[in-house]
């Protein structure tokens, strides 16, 4: 029983912890990353999105912190009306993942 109580407890601190290793990057902080030359404009960005879907429309972006290194995530619909979700290294613009969204 104590094994049983120690492997709920292991998985909720990984679980918490990985959690907590995402971190939203507000508007402020997403431009003084761009003008510092950290991250890629967000035109670019977005550019490297679209040639992935030709004729897409973006719907959303966000730009996140996960584990040290930025993540730019794009929602975007392509012409034939298709959802996807997309991320990009900020620093970048490698694609990521490109997944078909649900």
């Amino acid at each position: 029983m104590k094994k049983l109580a120690a492997l709920f407890a292991v998985t909720a601190l990984a679980t918490t912890a990985g959690i907590a290793q995402a971190r939203d990057l507000g508007p402020d902080e997403a431009l003084k990353l761009r003008d510092a030359g950290t991250i890629q404009s967000f035109e670019k960005l977005n550019a490297a999105a679209l040639a992935k879907h030709p004729g897409g429309t973006i719907n959303e972006t966000e730009l996140e912190e996960e584990y040290g290194r930025h993540i730019y995530q794009v929602e975007l619909r392509d012409a034939q009306g298709v959802q996807w979700d997309l991320e990009l290294d900020a620093t970048n613009g490698q694609i990521l993942k490109d997944h078909q969204d649900d």
